[in-house]
């Protein structure tokens, strides 16, 4: 196995570890963040980096492969969507936005394997998925920074600090949200042929 296949597999075994975190009733504060939020973010970090420097790897020294090509964007999305539902658990973001980028990741891998199927058409991916994945990546990292709900100046009244990490935290994962529609709805647009 190649080293960028082994960054993938480490970055799936990452999530595992990352996912157990809050019921090992770690406590304490660091810069008034709980300290279990902040080694969950070191762990999502690396996950994180782990993606793009596997597929950097990959590329410059030619090591793409069957395998990689499946589990590498087949990690990506547990490592997001592991990290979402834990912030959904948290209170810290609606359920919406996870269903919302779960759907999207659902039809863009199902086209992906239709097109393959006929005639092994590979759809690149378009800004709006590097948009996506970018502010995602922001998003999560922001959220679990944060120590209120998803847009809670609007109920809390914060101040300060707290309200510029909310409002950051709550708007990068809107345009991520936004974006993951959008990159899901291209994906669609460049297979139409694929409904012939």
């Amino acid at each position: 196995m190649n080293l960028p296949n082994k960054l993938t597999i480490f970055r799936i075994i990452l999530v595992p570890i990352m996912v157990i975190i809050p019921f090992l009733g770690i406590q304490g504060n660091l810069w008034n963040i709980p300290i279990q939020n902040l080694i969950i973010i070191a762990i999502f970090a690396v996950a994180s980096y782990t993606d793009h420097l596997d597929g950097k790897i990959a590329r410059k020294h030619n090591l793409v492969t069957t395998f990689g090509k499946f589990a590498d964007p087949l990690a990506d999305k547990i490592l997001v969507l592991s990290a979402m539902l834990m912030l959904v658990e948290m209170s810290k973001i609606p359920a919406w936005i996870p269903i919302i980028v779960l759907t999207r990741e659902f039809v863009v891998s199902g086209y992906r394997l239709i097109a393959v199927e006929k005639g092994g058409k590979v759809i690149a991916a378009n800004i709006w998925g590097k948009i996506k994945t970018v502010t995602q990546m922001i998003a999560i990292i922001l959220t679990f920074i944060d120590l209120h709900t998803f847009f809670g100046f609007v109920s809390e009244g914060l101040t300060g600090y707290e309200l510029a990490i909310n409002i950051l935290a709550s708007s990068f994962m809107v345009i991520s949200t936004i974006a993951a529609v959008f990159s899901g709805v291209n994906y669609l647009k460049g297979c139409k042929e694929l409904f012939e």
